[in-house]
């Protein structure tokens, strides 16, 4: 491990990941890896997650290609020196604020989406010039595999390296130094990651998980709710850090949405649900049992088939669940929808408050008052009002929690920022010594005054020129005077 950290850091410090022109190459390379490698790639996540090539298309790769054609774009200008606004002591001089790369940084990927989830956040390392560790989830072993081959056949071998291994190699690639850790998992491991970075005071993007809340009003179109729900809840079978974890709402919606939501899954997966090519299995056993743990004591409404053998449990809706209970306790990552009643949109709030902040928060309403209060009286990673998991879709977004659902963001121009470093660059000339008396001691009351004057006094552009054009006069004055005109 060391020995690769090492050789990546060697990469680094020749220099060669910082010019913009590599980055975009690099960038290429790797949207051509993704094309023209594409039935590989596919194959690869089908095979480890029981997943149609159409879903494993649609859910990881186009998302994938359109990150990278968006940074494509933008780079030129994100990499750019940004001008910063001076005060009077700096206004002839130079000031800006510079974007660099952080340096040697590491990825470790999340089983669900075992390539999205780790080629977007290598995306913007790539972009902000850094070299970078990959570490591949190993419960996703031919993914895993496929970019351990694939990475150093497009991109430079040195400075992105694809490490593969399960819990004891990731514990000996944590006690190695990064520049920045982006881990993508769960809330107890992440735990480790930011233990372990806190040896080295590694600053860590940390992309958790948690109980999502979805809110539905009663003054809202139901049945669409509820059609939007069932997709988002169920795809990947419910392996999704963004999914609805539950549904609060007034009691005597429960039963519409019961029914609606089993309208839903049959019309997406059809009678025999178990049959249907576009509904996944859960990634192992250990998980498998887990979510059926959950299930033990509840009022099962629809749903609740499973099969060990093949991994199947069918999509699952509780109703009248017991907030103390052990399916309202953790994060289920499972296909089970408990719905929790509550009088009203206050006593939503307040539930929601009571609890660990979420990595996203879903509302269904007409009502954009109702609508404002559930945004202002909440805090959660993201907001989606009418819809679910689309934020995830918009790279214009940060996406990342807050509290225990993670901390930092990526996606976009937010990637390039989280793997930068803001770098601030104030340039003076050596000239114009006699302003600077005022600093230097001894010190007096005048020159106390005088700096209070110049540092905080507030300018405007109109200001600043008047006091250009007043030096430029001031100047010419003096160059009459002397005899030049």
């Amino acid at each position: 491990m060391e020995r690769e950290v090492q050789r990546a850091r060697i990469a680094f410090g020749s220099g060669r990941s910082r010019p913009l022109r590599f980055r975009l190459q690099q960038l290429e390379a790797l949207r051509r890896m993704v094309q023209e490698r594409e039935k590989d790639i596919l194959a690869a996540i089908a095979s480890d997650l029981c997943k149609s090539e159409f879903n494993v298309y649609s859910q990881e790769v186009i998302t994938v290609l359109g990150e990278i054609d968006l940074v494509l774009e933008n780079l030129p200008e994100w990499v750019t020196a940004k001008p910063a606004k001076k005060n009077l002591f700096t206004m002839m001089d130079e000031a800006y604020v510079q974007p660099e790369p952080l340096g040697v940084v590491l990825i470790i990927g999340a089983w669900n989406y075992p390539f999205v989830l780790t080629i977007h956040p290598l995306i913007g390392a790539i972009a902000a010039g850094n070299a970078v560790i990959i570490k591949p989830s190993e419960l996703c072993e031919n993914t895993a595999k496929i970019l351990s081959k694939l990475l150093p056949q497009y991109l430079d071998q040195d400075l992105y390296i694809v490490i593969n291994g399960g819990v004891e190699e990731t514990t000996e690639l944590l006690k190695q130094r990064f520049d920045h850790i982006l881990f993508t998992g769960s809330t107890s491991v992440g735990k480790i990651v930011m233990e372990a970075a806190a040896k080295h005071l590694t600053p860590v993007t940390l992309e958790l998980g948690g109980k999502n809340p979805c809110y539905i009003d009663k003054d809202c179109d139901l049945d669409v709710a509820c059609r939007r729900i069932a997709w988002g809840k169920y795809m990947n079978c419910g392996q999704i850090c963004i999914a609805p974890d539950y549904i609060l709402c007034e009691p005597s919606l429960q039963n519409q949405i019961v029914q609606k939501i089993k309208e839903n899954v049959k019309e997406f997966y059809g009678e025999n649900v178990k049959e249907s090519p576009d509904y996944e299995r859960i990634i192992n056993l250990r998980h498998f049992k887990r979510i059926i743990s959950l299930l033990e004591g509840q009022k099962i409404a629809f749903g609740g088939e499973t099969d060990e053998a093949t991994r199947y449990i069918a999509p699952t809706i509780l109703t009248d669940v017991n907030p103390e209970t052990k399916v309202m306790q953790e994060e289920i990552f499972g296909p089970i929808l408990p719905i929790v009643p509550v009088k009203n949109a206050d006593e939503a709030i307040k539930f929601i408050n009571e609890r660990e902040k979420a990595l996203t928060f879903y509302v269904f309403s007409h009502n954009k008052k109702l609508v404002k209060q559930m945004i202002d009286g909440t805090s959660s990673g993201a907001v989606t009002v009418n819809d679910v998991i689309m934020h995830f879709t918009l790279s214009s977004l940060p996406f990342g929690g807050v509290g225990s659902s993670g901390m930092g963001t990526y996606h976009g121009k937010y990637s390039f920022d989280t793997f930068s470093h803001q770098r601030s660059c104030l340039l003076k000339s050596l000239k114009m010594e006699g302003v600077n008396k005022l600093r230097y001691p001894p010190n007096s009351q005048s020159k106390v005054d005088w700096a209070k004057f110049f540092l905080l006094k507030r300018i405007s552009k109109r200001t600043l020129s008047l006091l250009f054009l007043a030096f430029l006069g001031i100047v010419a004055a003096v160059l009459v005077k002397a005899g030049y005109y």
